[in-house]
């Protein structure tokens, strides 16, 4: 078990972590710290768990902004499947109803 300490709104956090995970987070509360930052500016003389709430919910905002977008990127390429597969179906329809045309002209040319 490794141990790093993480520092966040001006206070140190003594955290235990995997062996190797140091780094990442480090970045964690690099992000955590620039939110909280924000709060600070925004709103001078909060307390450190409300400075910490803050940069919590924007966290919270930007992570739901994220996962709108992926869907709607997922539903986009759901839409495009959808889109080939429609493609694939007409085509083969056109090819049936070739196929029909040339019978029913052969039929036709006998008659």
């Amino acid at each position: 078990m490794a141990e790093t300490t993480l520092q966040i709104a001006g206070r140190h956090y003594d955290i235990r972590c995997r062996d190797g995970d140091e780094p990442h987070l480090a970045q964690l509360a690099n992000l955590i710290e620039e939110k909280a930052r924000v709060a600070q500016r925004s709103t001078p003389g909060l307390t450190e768990v409300r400075t910490l709430l803050f940069a919590a919910l924007f966290l919270a905002d930007e992570l739901t902004d994220l996962r709108k977008a992926e869907a709607g990127r997922q539903e986009k390429l759901s839409l495009e499947a959808d889109d080939d597969q429609a493609a694939q179906a007409v085509e083969q329809l056109a090819g049936r109803i070739e196929k029909l045309r040339e019978t029913l002209a052969a039929a036709a040319a006998a008659a």
